[in-house]
Order: C-alpha cells, then structure tokens, then sequence
C-alpha cells in the first residue's frame, strides 16, 4: 500500500500561525508523525506539500499508477478549487481529506467544500491524529 499525503497552503506555516487554532507543533512535527504512524501501520507514504494550486494539481494526475490512495488537506483550496476537486475525480484513486481544525465550526466561507464531493472519508477537528485516521483508513 502506496499513499501520496499532500499538503496545501500555509500547512508549511504551522506552529506559527494562528496557534489558538492549529497549536504549537511545527509542519517537521507534522512531518514525523506522519511517517511514524505508516511505519506502525506498515504503509509507505510520501508527503507533498504546496501553496501553489497548480504544483497541487500535477501532482494528482501524477499519481495514477503510482499510489494506491491519497490524503489531502487542501487547506484554504478545500473552499475555492474546482480545479483540484476535477483532478481528483479525473486520476479515480480513493481520497482522504483531512484537516486539523474543524472547518464547519469556523468562519462561514469554510464551510464550503469542493473536496468533500469526492473523497471516500472526511476527518476533521482531530489535529495530528487525522492524518492516522486516514492511514488507518487506507490500513484496513
């Protein structure tokens, strides 16, 4: 089992910005829990992360016959890319979308969700430990 875990915009900013929302931890923390969860779960993981809309996007399409799920936090491009979300239907691959805080209990324009039309499970408010879910998720 091959999963692409990929990383939108400002997720490289954590543990800098808006702590009262995403906490202390650093994107290297991110980073390490994500690969000791897979090794645990014995599942191998390549993590991608961008603030470009359009590196995202190759990205997806890249991944056919290569990985066998993906995981996303979009962040921001969760609520304004159509873009993404056709990529993602377009490679056909299982999707977990993940995000660290509970968008639905944050501003209103967050509550929009174009990558919620395609993915298999939607984990969200569960900081790190989302990301095990979804690796548990693709484990079973």
């Amino acid at each position: 089992m091959k999963i692409l875990v990929i990383n939108g915009p400002n997720l490289n900013m954590l543990g800098i910005r808006e702590r009262t929302i995403y906490g202390d931890k650093t994107y290297k923390d991110l980073l390490r829990y994500i690969k000791k969860c897979a090794k645990q779960l014995k599942v191998r993981v390549k993590v991608y992360q961008s603030n470009e809309e359009g590196k995202i996007i190759t990205k997806i399409q890249r991944t056919i016959n290569r990985y066998d799920g993906i995981i996303i936090n979009a962040g921001a491009y969760t609520h304004t890319s159509i873009g993404i979300l056709d990529a993602l239907k377009s490679v056909m691959i299982p999707t977990v979308e993940v995000h660290l805080s509970n968008i639905y209990e944050r501003e209103d324009f967050r509550k929009i969700n174009f990558i919620k039309e395609y993915a298999s499970k939607s984990i969200f408010g569960k900081g790190f430990e989302g990301y095990k879910e979804a690796l548990e998720f693709f484990a079973k």
